[in-house]
């Protein structure tokens, strides 16, 4: 993938026992999205650049420099970091801790030249037909900065 990217899309895993509040668990539940992707959508690792547990830890998925399969459409995946949420975000939020490592990530994108300064912050229901990442969250990924441009 060539750096800087345009696109942070932000997704949730949907799946409410993903929820995670300590490295454990957190880590398990990576391993479990991996092992998915891998065996049932037969994609070579876990389709995020990263992912974020209830614990406020940053998971590295393809990290910065390889091209995620996220978002189910090409230009996306291709100028875009995607990072998932790890839980169902529909109706409630995730913890205060998992909100700050993303803000966090952000930052850190940018600092690194991995996003450019004038990057679009989107939600994954804003680049395909999917209720990702949950209502609840949504309105929160909408309220952050830069998003839509």
């Amino acid at each position: 993938m060539t750096t800087p990217v345009d696109h942070f899309v932000v997704h949730h895993s949907g799946v409410v026992h993903h929820s995670c509040d300590d490295v454990s668990s957190c880590s398990r539940v990576v391993r479990g999205i991996q092992n998915h992707h891998m065996n049932n959508n037969k994609w070579w690792d876990i389709g995020y650049n990263f992912l974020i547990g209830g614990d406020g830890n940053v998971y590295e998925g393809r990290g910065w420099n390889v091209v995620g399969a996220h978002a189910g459409v090409a230009m996306y995946n291709n100028n875009g970091i995607g990072v998932c949420m790890l839980g169902d975000f529909t109706s409630s939020m995730p913890t205060q801790a998992a909100l700050d490592a993303l803000d966090e990530l952000v930052g850190c994108c940018v600092s690194r030249n991995k996003l450019k300064r004038n990057y679009s912050v989107l939600g994954h229901r804003d680049v395909k037909s999917t209720s990702c990442p949950g209502n609840q969250f949504y309105n929160y990924v909408t309220r952050m900065q830069n998003y839509g441009v």
